[in-house]
């Protein structure tokens, strides 16, 4: 069985273990808001991998890089604003993408090969080679663009 790391399932007791911490500073980290857990119906705190992970980090962050607590929270509001803009812009290239297939569908344009067969070309384009004898080419000066 695979659990979710987005899963709120540790009680503070585990979490506090697994992230090697005092229970205590994982209440002031909820309460600076610094890493919110979920709540159960009693109010209680549950943990997910991905809340693990965070203290972790602030941790490694306190006490190895030597950042106070208003500059970590800096930073992983900063984490999370590059984090939103990363989700967009993987929409808003996803959204180009869509709209520039949509446009080269319509560019399409068929014109008569040199061997009378249909090829695709490019707008503004003439099939290449020259035509068979006694092929015939329509043209219409108004379809022209």
């Amino acid at each position: 069985m695979h659990i979710s790391t987005s899963a709120a399932v540790y009680v503070i007791s585990v979490a506090a273990d697994l992230a090697e911490m005092h229970p205590q500073t994982l209440r002031q980290y909820d309460r600076l808001g610094l890493v919110t857990p979920e709540r159960t119906a009693g109010r209680g705190r549950r943990y997910s991998g991905r809340d693990i992970a965070k203290l972790r980090l602030i941790q490694q962050l306190s006490q190895d890089e030597g950042v106070n607590l208003v500059g970590i929270r800096k930073i992983i509001d900063l984490q999370n604003q590059v984090d939103a803009l990363k989700s967009r812009n993987e929409e808003l290239e996803t959204e180009v993408r869509s709209q520039m297939s949509a446009k080269e569908r319509e560019a399409r344009v068929f014109a008569a090969g040199t061997a009378g067969d249909v090829v695709s070309i490019a707008r503004g384009r003439r099939p290449q080679g020259k035509p068979e004898p006694g092929a015939v080419v329509l043209y219409n000066k108004y379809l022209r663009r």
